[in-house]
């Protein structure tokens, strides 16, 4: 049988990825807890969003071409086996920062941040429903969620692709009928929760608004088209794009967007594209004038899902340590400890998790389900 196509460079595209969410909030924790920070300069603001999106349209692209790949070689996409296989991948390390911040860190005083009392005592059952159905995307939205696992909002968007895109590749000549129903499913549910809360016309449009502006499987579609021209060796358009000169004048204008803290808005962000074009050129193009591939970036690569679900836990950790044992420490000194104690606190963390929970279940769902 035909051995896949390996694509390089991906676990330094994650690795970018994670830290820029790591750097957004620790910024947001500071400026949370009223320790001087930088969250009110736009390029702050808009990293973790940017990290997100990066995550969403690798994800895109890695998951459509393993569609494709499999429908190509085998004339079907096995469904179940490709919900078994993300099910061992996301869940265990998803409920198990659910169920941590529920049930173990209100319990422990270092781990306090603001606002965490209402947000676990009101609306409990409906919060923790939402959470345990995997739809953390519309928990967040409708009531909120405790800061140790806000992040994993962008999880129920991931599962959410998951839902609808494997069917998308199988039964391409009814993708119309399916991309109503996924969007009339998505809608009904986002409807029902608002019923159900009866907020106030100002929260109820700030909650359509908040869904909408995470709900970005656009953004994935795009890493999905991505990966349609390289399994479908679209040379014309692909040679355009890994010209050299191409690549400076893109990264060019991405870096100076980027500095610039500018932002878009709207149903397919700019940023985005950029993203896409990032991710074809150092996975696919053999003359990338970009490469990520060193051993630091591989293990932070590696690792970035479960950097991503604990770093905020750390970051409580490493504040309020730092507030109570070395209350008199301010300034540049302060802060180069709170970055440095919070990178190697994550890593540790996420690798520790990697190696001791997530890679036995990986490598049991690997001989059991296949990549």
């Amino acid at each position: 049988m035909e051995k896949r196509r390996y694509f390089p460079n991906l676990n330094g595209i994650r690795c970018i990825a994670a830290l820029l969410v790591v750097f957004h909030h620790l910024e947001q924790a500071k400026h949370a807890l009223g320790i001087a920070n930088l969250y009110e300069l736009p390029i702050i603001q808009h990293a973790g969003r940017l990290g997100v999106g990066l995550f969403f349209v690798l994800s895109g692209f890695l998951i459509t071409y393993l569609l494709l790949d499999e429908r190509g070689r085998f004339g079907n996409v096995d469904a179940r086996k490709f919900y078994l296989r993300r099910i061992f991948r996301i869940w265990p390390i998803y409920f198990l920062i659910i169920i941590l911040s529920f049930f173990v860190f209100p319990h422990i005083d270092i781990l306090d941040y603001p606002g965490i009392d209402e947000k676990l005592s009101t609306n409990s059952v409906e919060r923790l429903t939402l959470l345990f159905l995997v739809l953390p995307n519309y928990a967040f939205v409708l009531y909120d969620l405790p800061y140790w696992c806000a992040q994993a909002w962008s999880i129920g968007v991931e599962e959410q692709f998951y839902y609808l895109w494997p069917w998308l590749i199988k039964y391409p000549k009814r993708r119309i009928p399916i991309i109503i129903a996924f969007l009339a499913i998505s809608a009904l549910l986002l409807y029902a929760g608002i019923t159900l809360l009866d907020p106030s016309e100002e929260s109820r449009n700030a909650i359509i608004s908040t869904f909408l502006g995470q709900f970005r499987i656009q953004t994935m579609a795009l890493g999905g088209v991505c990966a349609w021209l390289v399994y479908n060796e679209k040379n014309a358009i692909l040679d355009l794009l890994f010209r050299k000169d191409v690549q400076v004048v893109a990264y060019i204008m991405l870096a100076a967007l980027f500095l610039s803290g500018v932002h878009f808005f709207g149903f397919l962000e700019v940023y985005a594209l950029f993203f896409a074009f990032f991710i074809l050129n150092v996975s696919c193009n053999p003359k990338s004038i970009i490469s990520l591939q060193n051993p630091v970036m591989d293990h932070l690569g590696k690792i970035s899902y479960g950097l991503y679900i604990y770093h905020v836990v750390v970051i409580v950790l490493i504040i309020n340590l730092l507030n109570k044992y070395l209350p008199d420490w301010s300034g540049t000194t302060y802060h180069i400890a709170l970055y440095v104690l919070t990178f190697i606190g994550s890593v540790a963390v996420a690798s520790f998790s990697f190696s001791y929970f997530e890679k036995p279940l990986l490598e049991f769902k690997d001989r059991k389900f296949g990549r």
